[in-house]
């Protein structure tokens, strides 16, 4: 398995999803006159960037030096992502009211599962081959 090559694959495809699902919102916050969106697309799609750049330099970084780590390598960034969601919905909800926590709280979650399905179908697909 070449590391590199699919690493690069893995942010490539990474900021593809990130970009379609940020324009996707757009859209949908232009068509229905949605501007409370914007915020929370914006946060959305931040955080899911950071996540997937620091995941895939992460996982780059243990499978080119251990391996046999990989399972508790993603035991731990799955516990790990939840975490820093939790975190971020706790922030946003602080700084904003109730009614516009509902918004972030559905935008917030098209990424997360976007995010978790697009990593676990990746390397479910990538250590199936090997």
């Amino acid at each position: 398995m070449d590391i590199d090559r699919q690493y690069r694959r893995f942010i490539r495809q990474g900021l593809c999803l990130v970009a379609a699902l940020t324009l996707i919102g757009l859209l949908v916050m232009r068509v229905w006159y949605l501007d409370e969106m914007l915020v929370p697309l914006i946060v959305s799609a931040v955080y899911a960037l950071v996540v997937y750049i620091a995941y895939g330099l992460v996982w780059h970084r243990v499978a080119k030096r251990s391996p046999e780590q990989q399972p508790t390598f993603f035991t731990a960034v799955s516990g790990f992502r939840l975490l820093l969601s939790l975190a971020v919905m706790f922030v946003y909800y602080l700084v904003v009211d109730g009614a516009s926590f509902l918004t972030f709280f559905l935008v917030f979650a098209a990424y997360y599962i976007a995010m978790m399905t697009h990593q676990s179908v990746f390397f479910a697909r990538l250590f199936n081959r090997s």
